[in-house]
């Protein structure tokens, strides 16, 4: 079981921003920037181009709603999105609050988030999602 299945299961706490029969969206707690969230599917697949084709068109229609609510809850030029998949065996998608290409490099430091700095981005993402 991935680390990733285990907060899906809810062995292990997390920030949720959505759920579904399919996928499950939490905060990263070593966000890139603030507000930076993974939508992860439920089945535990480590490739994303390995998952069903069923998953593969409804993860970006998933993620759609969540990608509209940080744009509007961050100072930001856009919701970029990024597949890496080499931290954890699980297939998922970033989305990242961005103002640059740089935005998304993840090569530099990540630094653990504070609970009442998630806790702050997680309110911010849900408001923006319930006032739709």
């Amino acid at each position: 079981m991935t680390l990733f299945s285990k907060i899906i299961a809810g062995e292990i706490p997390s920030y949720k921003i959505a759920e579904n029969e399919k996928f499950f969206a939490f905060l990263d707690i070593f966000p890139l920037r603030e507000g930076h969230v993974l939508v992860v599917p439920k089945t535990e697949v480590d490739n994303l181009f390995d998952l069903p084709e069923e998953y593969l068109k409804e993860i970006l229609l998933f993620a759609r709603p969540i990608a509209q609510a940080i744009e509007k809850a961050f100072t930001c030029n856009r919701c970029g999105i990024s597949v890496i998949g080499l931290e954890v065996p699980h297939a998922h998608v970033h989305l990242i609050p961005i103002s640059s290409s740089n935005d998304l490099n993840f090569t530099q430091h990540k630094p653990k988030a504070s609970e009442e700095s998630l806790k702050k981005a997680q309110e911010k993402i849900l408001k923006e999602m319930s006032n739709r």
